[in-house]
């Protein structure tokens, strides 16, 4: 149960970083999106080597069957793929809510992992942290499903598909290493690099932007998805799901404090959606926890 806990809050340190993710990519929106992301894999493969380096360089922790290699490579790799190429497929309000279905498609696949159970609290509970994004999107403009965008839709769907199986997945890999998240962001890298060369044309950061590109690396594409890896292996996935919702209220809030953005009542009415819908989601928890107190 100990484990369960830290795993679960160094899970909610992935979900921390990512709130900071569009902050910092607004100070560096020049640079193209494939650049940036081979940039930033860049310094989290770096973070993986210094990993590799002290937990003893044991090279046999990378002979992994193929599947794990190609669940790890899609799964960073793919999603972002897949989401710039949905972003320019179909308007950014869409793209963004069907994408940010993952959190509750991560709660539902969780049921087909052994000792998991689905309960209607954990649906409800996901929904609610939905409810809340929704109303916090759509407030830059409307909803509207057009038949020209379908491609751009089905690949926002496939984001979240991707995302939400590599995270249930991780469960199921318990023995796969730590250093291997350190070889997919690499590979990512590459692959990153590669497609910015073929589709999009280099822009040399400025001096200004190299601090925030950094800190993304280090941050929410770095240390967060080595912290989301092992939440997703030892914590509680269906909350850990559930909050992952609180990513882009962080995102919403912090944009506000920094100038970025207005103020809206709607930025409250999602923050209490989401956290109700985290209560609601850890109803079995609570429940634990009291029937303790009853027996001491």
């Amino acid at each position: 149960m100990k484990q369960s806990g830290k795993a679960t809050a160094i899970g909610v340190l992935a979900i921390l970083l990512w709130g900071m993710l569009a902050l910092l990519t607004s100070y560096c929106n020049r640079i193209p999106a494939f650049e940036l992301t081979a940039i930033t894999f860049t310094f989290a493969f770096v973070i993986g080597i210094f990993y590799f380096v002290r937990s003893g360089c044991d090279w046999s922790q990378l002979k992994q069957p193929v599947g794990v290699w190609i669940t790890g490579v899609v799964g960073l790799f793919g999603y972002h793929a897949l989401y710039f190429a949905a972003m320019k497929s179909a308007p950014a309000i869409e793209v963004s809510l069907i994408a940010y279905l993952w959190p509750i498609l991560i709660v539902v696949f969780s049921s087909l992992l052994p000792n998991e159970k689905l309960r209607w609290f954990h649906l409800g509970g996901a929904a609610l942290g939905f409810l809340g994004i929704a109303l916090l999107l759509l407030a830059k403009g409307t909803f509207q499903i057009v038949a020209r965008y379908a491609v751009g839709y089905a690949f926002a769907l496939l984001c979240a598909v991707i995302w939400s199986g590599y995270s249930v997945i991780s469960r199921r890999q318990k023995s796969v290493p730590m250093v291997m998240t350190g070889a997919f962001c690499g590979v990512t890298a590459l692959l990153s690099l590669i497609c910015h060369f073929l589709f999009e044309e280099t822009v040399i950061p400025s001096a200004s932007e190299w601090l925030p590109v950094l800190a993304l690396g280090i941050g929410p594409v770095g240390i967060a998805f080595f912290a989301w890896n092992y939440g997703m292996k030892h914590g509680n996935i269906k909350l850990l799901g559930t909050l992952s919702y609180l990513a882009p209220l962080i995102s919403g809030t912090l944009l506000v404090c920094f100038g970025k953005s207005d103020f809206s009542w709607r930025l409250l009415a999602a923050g209490v959606l989401i956290m109700a819908g985290a209560m609601l989601s850890a109803a079995d928890k609570f429940r634990n926890i009291r029937r303790l107190r009853i027996i001491e």
